[in-house]
């Protein structure tokens, strides 16, 4: 396991905010192809459904979109519209 992870906090929820933050802070711009899998699983020393998690919950919070066959991509962020009053 990378030494920058909590063993008191569940590491795929770490895994995701990891990878939600270098979407915001747009190391991966929208559009852009985050890791795989095997690829976080080997940066992260994970096991790969721990990686499977994480990707997953990113994908159910709207941050990542899958293409079958093509890996997960940073999904475009609807524009909140302004509120109406």
């Amino acid at each position: 396991m990378s030494p920058d992870l909590d063993r008191t906090r569940p590491v795929w929820r770490q895994v995701a905010a990891a990878i939600a933050d270098r979407i915001a802070s747009g190391e991966y711009p929208v559009g852009a192809r985050v890791p795989s899998v095997v690829e976080l699983s080997a940066e992260f020393g994970i096991a790969a459904s721990t990686a499977q998690k994480a990707l997953a919950h990113l994908k159910s919070e709207g941050l990542v979109r899958a293409e079958v066959g093509l890996g997960s991509f940073v999904a475009e962020r609807p524009e909140t519209p302004p509120a109406e009053g």
